[in-house]
């Protein structure tokens, strides 16, 4: 396995739109892999294949305490929503930045898994939040994008400057 570099906002790959595909490989099954490890490494609880430029429709995601249920969904798609929740936040493409963002409070997804299946169950709460955020990604818009303008330049400008203090 290996770590990926992770895209920082606000670049421009992290607009693009993943591809679907086509049929679970094995590079798709080590992509999977280098991405759980990724983001283990980066205390993410999610990340889109597209946040480590790969345009393919890929996301791992593991909500648990333990850190010990990772889920990998391949080609992922919210088939139905229900309730509105509000909640805080944040991305491993965007880091150090937390917000609040109104999504979905129930849905349901359809997906492959590592093995080719379809797979369709209903999530809520942390995990319906965190595979709304990832499926984003996979569309080409980070959480900020549902910021205001103002809110959007100002994080440019303090990413901006914090990559300059660290360069």
């Amino acid at each position: 396995m290996a770590l990926l570099p992770i895209l920082h906002y606000p670049d421009p790959r992290l607009h693009r739109k993943a591809e679907a595909v086509e049929h679970v490989t094995p590079e798709i099954r080590q992509l999977a892999a280098d991405m759980a490890e990724t983001m283990y490494e980066a205390n993410g609880i999610g990340l889109a294949a597209t946040q480590v430029n790969v345009l393919k429709r890929v996301i791992v995601v593991d909500v648990s305490e333990t850190r010990d249920q990772l889920q990998t969904f391949i080609n992922p798609e919210i088939v139905a929503k229900d309730g509105e929740v509000v909640s805080e936040e944040g991305c491993l493409s965007v880091p150090g930045i937390y917000d609040k963002v109104k999504r979905a409070e129930r849905v349901t997804v359809r997906a492959l898994t590592l093995d080719g299946e379809t797979v369709e169950f209903d999530a809520e709460g942390l995990l319906a939040v965190c595979i709304q955020h990832e499926i984003d990604h996979l569309d080409g818009k980070v959480f900020v994008d549902y910021l205001s303008p103002l809110k959007q330049s100002r994080i440019k400008a303090k990413l901006a400057k914090r990559a300059r203090i660290t360069a």
